[in-house]
């Protein structure tokens, strides 16, 4: 693409948006990345709501190929829930030491395991409130096992790769992903927001990356973001990205 074509491109992104306009722009943006990602969804492995639910608590600050790595395992060792909430001082811990923060994340899974023991009678509840009163479990977590592993639309999984694309796509000057996932929702249709976050995160590691310079020449979204807080260099971390896709 010229570098003409591009500055035409970057102007139809005004500087200030109402919020219709944000709308619209966040519509084309989903669009875009439905048809970019369309069969996007978690990167965890699990086979029921339970395995998901540590799944995800495992996954804090921490790679899903990582939490991938030591799932099977832990779930061998440990196959149930009441095996969790049992397990004895320092074999959960070992288990999972290479998902790091193992010890909080121990406390956290132990005490989930004997919260839904004891108040929903061994089966991981499946409405906000409830899965919110689990130790460990905060919205990104809730939302996820919502979507996931119910269907159920209650909010947007914000991780790391959400709330940075969200921010460079100008969609929110929030860091609190609370705040972030409260500036997402009112942008996109409710029908789109358990997809969206999944596209969102294919999108951070495939082209919107943080450890290098973003591929903004080979981005299927670059004529729809402002680039907000991306370094302006050329040439550096390029290479080739996936296809453009349709523009819609």
């Amino acid at each position: 693409m010229a570098r003409a074509e591009r500055r035409s491109r970057k102007a139809r992104v005004p500087a200030r948006e109402s919020l219709e306009q944000k709308k619209a722009r966040a519509r084309r943006i989903l669009r875009r990345l439905e048809g970019l990602y369309p069969d996007a969804r978690t990167a965890l492995h699990w086979q029921d709501p339970w395995q998901l639910l540590v799944a995800t608590i495992l996954s804090a600050q921490c790679t899903d190929e990582r939490v991938n790595q030591v799932t099977p395992g832990l779930f061998r060792s440990f196959p149930t829930i009441r095996s969790m909430a049992e397990a004895p001082p320092g074999t959960l811990e070992e288990v999972i030491r290479p998902t790091g923060f193992y010890n909080n994340k121990a406390r956290h899974i132990r005490g989930a395991a004997r919260a839904i023991l004891e108040r929903h009678a061994g089966r991981v509840p499946d409405t906000m409130d409830e899965l919110l009163a689990l130790p460990g479990v905060a919205r990104k977590t809730a939302n996820c096992v919502l979507g996931s592993a119910f269907g159920r639309v209650e909010g947007i999984v914000v991780d790391t790769h959400v709330g940075r694309l969200a921010r460079r796509l100008g969609l929110t000057r929030e860091k609190d992903p609370v705040k972030v996932e409260r500036d997402l929702m009112r942008l996109f249709p409710r029908r789109s927001w358990i997809g969206l976050a999944h596209r969102l995160i294919d999108h951070g590691r495939a082209v919107c990356t943080a450890r290098r310079p973003p591929d903004c020449e080979h981005c299927t979204l670059e004529d729809l973001c402002p680039r907000v807080g991306v370094e302006q260099s050329r040439g550096a971390g390029a290479g080739p990205g996936p296809p453009r896709g349709k523009r819609k």
